[in-house]
């Protein structure tokens, strides 16, 4: 029988085809090595990179780095491309990271409109951070035409009372009164009432999305930014976001 001869084209694909299978298999075998080493992360991704044989492994909300063999593991460290100065890493975080915005339950968050309110902005926040009382009153209080969705979010471990307070605070007639008369006046509502709240479900969405410290923003475009940066770098986000 006669074979048939493979053309040029034919056997680039069928090269590439074969690489990809290849690949995908390397990358799937790592994936099950290094949950076997470590077995109390979930392993969400395996990715070859094109620097010196790295594979680039997303687990416990990080990035870290090995070789195919699993020889070594290179943590809380950052890939740069020395041609470009991009901060490799960081960038693949933000994608790794993003949060679709849309599925967000924004019921569950105090919501405050500015200007025109067309933008929108996610923050986790605990009432007895100092930091995000530091956001609130010297970053976004010069931001204009934003909707702010304020998730509470108390790290009772941190902050005992944060869980009471933020009841307060939530259980109020007005909340976004009583929301800005604690970040500005340091002062809860008056009279305590009672309401659903929706602490626990907060901190199930908190622990699914990844969010593990205060403040946390998320953008509209489910980029997401820890601590509380300048208003300039927060707007440069919200611009980026509205383009897209």
């Amino acid at each position: 029988m006669k074979l048939k001869q493979i053309n040029l084209k034919e056997w680039a694909a069928l090269s590439l085809l074969l690489a990809s299978q290849f690949a995908v298999a390397d990358e799937a075998s790592l994936k099950k090595a290094i949950e076997a080493a470590y077995p109390k992360f979930k392993v969400e991704s395996v990715v070859k990179t094109p620097y010196a044989g790295l594979y680039e492994v997303f687990m416990g909300g990080q990035i870290v780095y090995t070789d195919e063999k699993l020889t070594f593991l290179i943590a809380e460290g950052r890939l740069v491309d020395p041609k470009t100065k991009k901060d490799v890493t960081g960038e693949r975080l933000e994608e790794l990271t993003k949060i679709d915005f849309n599925s967000l339950p924004l019921d569950q968050a105090i919501k405050v409109v500015k200007g025109n309110g067309s933008r929108k902005l996610v923050v986790f926040s605990d009432v007895d951070c100092p930091y995000c009382k530091r956001l609130e009153q010297n970053e976004l209080s010069n931001i204009n035409d934003v909707t702010i969705y304020t998730f509470l979010y108390p790290l009772e471990q941190l902050h005992p009372d944060a869980p009471a307070k933020s009841k307060s605070i939530w259980c109020a007639s007005n909340r976004v009164k009583a929301w800005n008369d604690w970040i500005f006046n340091n002062k809860l509502p008056a009279s305590a009432a009672n309401c659903e709240v929706p602490l626990e479900r907060v901190g199930e969405l908190a622990r699914k999305i990844g969010v593990t410290s205060t403040p946390t923003l998320i953008f509209a475009d489910g980029k997401r930014m820890m601590g509380a940066q300048p208003y300039k770098e927060i707007e440069k986000y919200m611009q980026a976001a509205a383009k897209k």
